[in-house]
């Protein structure tokens, strides 16, 4: 007779709050790991064939810990850092959605989708935003296609990448433009809660 297979463990949910400066060492490594280099390879968002280095410097993430209507988020599980998002508010109707990682191992088990949706929830119950705008690699139709699965809207419009300035990292190619997409938000009756 065939034991029965034992129960699995429920994944514990994410619970989500501010960074400080004090995030500021691990949430790079966490960047770093999801996008570059040989541990970003392990997930799917990896751009490690596109750009080299680092992906955020200490400077700029410190900046946007620290600037009005910018709030990066933590992902959390059971205390450990799973992945993050930095949101901030651009005017009075439109948020920027960036720095979005979760850690490779921990990819396509629907963490990103939660963290996104929190970043929604965020920018309209703290900001009253109604769009949400964000900025993706054009070379990454894969992630493209993620946030079209969520409701984003390629726009047409295109950004240059910012070709040497190494706080961006070091381009593979001489090709690389940011797609700008949005989405409107639709929330209602939002209920404010502290992150």
């Amino acid at each position: 007779m065939q034991p029965l297979p034992q129960p699995q463990p429920l994944m514990r949910p994410l619970t989500f709050r501010r960074a400080d400066l004090d995030a500021a060492p691990a949430l790079i490594e966490l960047v770093t790991s999801a996008y570059r280099g040989e541990a970003s390879r392990q997930g799917w968002t990896t751009e490690a064939n596109l750009i080299s280095g680092q992906r955020i410097d200490l400077e700029l993430l410190s900046t946007d810990i620290r600037r009005p209507d910018s709030v990066v988020l933590l992902a959390e599980r059971a205390g450990i850092l799973v992945g993050c998002a930095h949101v901030a508010r651009t005017d009075a109707t439109h948020a920027y959605f960036g720095m979005f990682a979760v850690r490779p191992l921990g990819q396509a088990r629907g963490d990103g989708t939660r963290i996104l949706a929190e970043a929604e929830r965020f920018v309209a119950a703290e900001w009253a935003t109604t769009v949400m705008t964000m900025t993706v690699l054009d070379a990454r139709s894969e992630l493209l296609a993620f946030y079209e699965r969520r409701g984003y809207r390629r726009t047409g419009l295109y950004k240059p990448f910012p070709y040497g300035d190494v706080r961006f990292g070091l381009p593979q190619r001489d090709d690389l433009r940011l797609e700008v997409l949005d989405k409107v938000l639709e929330f209602h009756n939002m209920d404010k809660q502290p992150v």
